[in-house]
């Protein structure tokens, strides 16, 4: 590990990795996330979800450099990064990295594209800025985990998906716009200035997280453009004093994580793909109700009781306050809702198991969804307790009306390296999103250009696909 301050160390890894110096799999995976990542921008889209940012920027006026998915016209690139970035959030379904516990898809993905398209770069070097542009992402987001304090900043209620997010997607911009190592070092600095986001909405309700990506997107492109045209950070930014670990976590942070074995050991392949479209702290009680409804045949309406156990830190968002979880004010907060999910699992739900048409304003609202939720009790179990973050496991009991019970314990939940989603459920996810807006053969020829991104030209075709 060199001596350079960290952000110099990160710096330097992006501005020499190349797209030929990437390994096969890095490649593979971030194509996949691109595919991923603009199949959920299509069916969020599709729900409206993003129409209040883009009528907002739409209005901002400026260059016509990026386009934005969806919608016909370009915007500046940090404008359009804005848009998609809120679009990829807004549905819970963007990928996860562990023991990070943050979502880097949603912010880099659409940032490289509207970055890459607005600076004439070609498809390799698109890929080359979003893998460096996630990895670095990650490797912030796991310096504030520590084995004996835990998840730091989700302790402290930051949301490391925006505040890393803006970071990573400054590394990206910088790199597509050319910068060195200092300038890249430079965007970095600026943009540790510019992210935030906290995840009360979480608990308490809120549609202001959809943003948080789209604004990390917007800020960290922002950033880059600042230090090309010479505006200047701290090097040590990250570690200093008054940096940002400092800042956030208040200097809980270990350091090591953020650089050893950086371009070496890749975090990106790992990766958790979502299978659901809902906060990943319920994807194992998820996993265990539909498991339990396949092993068991479990009749819904013979269920007295069900126990759902998980970690402490993961019941602080899908369990409490406990009336919020049990009768969700909307479809958008019942993603967030423990009880309100195995409950839709354990009744059948659609996709890869549970789909947006599980989590409508009408589904939150069904009495037979409610009725399950309401038979919901949490608690802590040992075993999930331990294996959290580095994992999100589960276990679910139910008991019947006759005294019968049955458990699904879920110690890997699907999506992650243990127990990854195949290329064909991968290819269904998008395929099911993409069609929620694109005409099938539509939808065909956007998959098969991102899997072509390697070979191409430019990146602007992408967008234009959607529209």
């Amino acid at each position: 590990m060199s001596g350079d301050p960290l952000a110099i160390q990160l710096a330097r890894f992006a501005a020499e990795t190349t797209f030929e110096r990437l390994p096969r799999e890095v490649v593979r995976s971030m194509q996949q996330r691109v595919l991923d990542t603009l199949g959920i921008c299509v069916a969020a889209h599709a729900q409206a979800l993003g129409d209040g940012v883009a009528d907002l920027v739409g209005g901002w006026g400026g260059q016509e450099a990026s386009g934005v998915v969806g919608r016909p016209g370009r915007y500046p690139a940090p404008q359009a990064a804005l848009v998609n970035g809120t679009l990829a959030h807004s549905l819970d379904f963007d990928d996860t990295h562990l023991p990070s516990v943050l979502h880097p898809s949603a912010s880099i993905v659409p940032a490289t594209l509207a970055m890459a398209e607005a600076e004439g770069r070609s498809g390799a070097e698109a890929i080359a800025a979003a893998a460096v542009g996630v990895e670095v992402t990650v490797r912030v987001g796991m310096g504030g985990y520590l084995e004996d304090g835990g998840n730091i900043f989700f302790e402290r209620g930051w949301h490391a998906t925006s505040i890393c997010g803006t970071l990573g997607a400054a590394v990206a911009g910088g790199k597509l716009l050319g910068l060195d190592r200092d300038g890249i070092g430079h965007a970095l600095g600026i943009a540790a200035s510019m992210g935030s986001g906290v995840i009360e909405a979480n608990r308490a309700g809120g549609t202001v997280k959809r943003l948080h990506c789209g604004w990390a997107a917007h800020a960290g492109l922002t950033a880059a453009l600042l230090a090309r045209a010479g505006y200047t950070g701290p090097p040590t930014v990250l570690e200093g004093r008054f940096g940002f670990y400092k800042a956030f976590l208040d200097g809980q942070f270990d350091p090591a994580a953020v650089v050893q074995g950086l371009g070496e050991q890749w975090e990106l392949p790992g990766i958790f793909f979502k299978p659901y479209p809902a906060n990943h702290y319920t994807h194992a009680g998820i996993d265990a109700a539909l498991a339990m409804r396949k092993e068991h045949r479990v009749d819904p309406e013979r269920i007295r009781r069900i126990d759902l156990g998980a970690a402490a830190a993961a019941l602080r968002t899908i369990g409490e306050p406990r009336e919020e979880k049990i009768r969700p004010r909307s479809g958008y907060h019942a993603q967030f809702s423990g009880p309100f999910t195995v409950a839709t699992a354990l009744l059948g739900g659609g996709g890869l198991g549970v789909y947006f048409d599980d989590f409508t304003d009408e589904r939150a609202r069904d009495p037979a969804r409610l009725r399950l939720a309401e038979l919901v009790e949490t608690f802590v179990d040992p075993a999930c307790d331990r294996l959290f973050p580095r994992r999100f496991p589960a276990v679910v009991r139910v008991t019947l009306e006759d005294g019968t019970t049955h458990e699904e314990r879920v110690m890997e939940n699907r999506g992650g390296p243990g127990n990854p989603l195949s290329d064909d459920e991968l290819r269904r996810k998008f395929t099911l999103n993409a069609e929620q807006a694109l005409l099938p053969a539509r939808a065909e020829r956007l998959a098969e250009a991102v899997f072509a991104l390697d070979r191409a030209d430019g990146v602007g075709h992408l967008p234009a696909l959607t529209s």
